[in-house]
């Protein structure tokens, strides 16, 4: 944002120093000539100004639509963090649970039992991680529909 501050700023200073240039070129001129040069100068002025306030804006959505999707991304990974721990721990929890099995036929229950319970976790776990990165991508792409919105109204006045 500092960069951009810098060069409108910079482009501020330079269109200041044309408009003065054009003034004193105007000064010896007829008339005629003053007012259309006063007249393309303000012209000049009134576009860097709608320029620089889309130019801002635009930049200001870049700003939250990082900062948005930063935050959402980190949900989604600290989710999925949990997710695998969990995983881990059950798979860790039947393997131990197999090893106490006193027949085959029980160990082969644990298998299918443990197949039901984790196929059921790991839905509900991809439904989540699912609707949380839905969240954080429309988040993230918000501030660009306010600032889409806002050019339309703009265009339309």
């Amino acid at each position: 944002m500092a960069t951009t501050q810098k060069t409108a700023s910079k482009a501020e200073e330079i269109m200041n120093e044309a408009g003065a240039a054009a003034r004193q070129a105007s000064d010896a001129a007829p008339a005629a000539v003053r007012e259309l040069a006063d007249k393309t100068v303000q012209q000049a002025k009134e576009g860097y100004a709608r320029l620089k306030s889309a130019t801002e804006e635009a930049s200001d959505a870049f700003e939250d639509a990082y900062a948005t999707a930063s935050k959402g991304y980190k949900d989604l990974s600290r989710k999925s963090v949990e997710a695998t721990r969990s995983n881990v721990n059950a798979h860790f929890d039947f393997l131990q649970a197999l090893l106490g099995a006193k027949s085959v036929s029980q160990a082969v229950e644990l298998q299918t039992s443990y197949a039901r319970q984790q196929f059921d976790v790991v839905t509900g776990q991809l439904k989540e991680l699912s609707a949380l990165a839905q969240k954080a991508a429309t988040e993230g792409a918000k501030p660009f529909q306010d600032l889409a919105s806002r050019s339309l109204r703009q265009t339309q006045v």
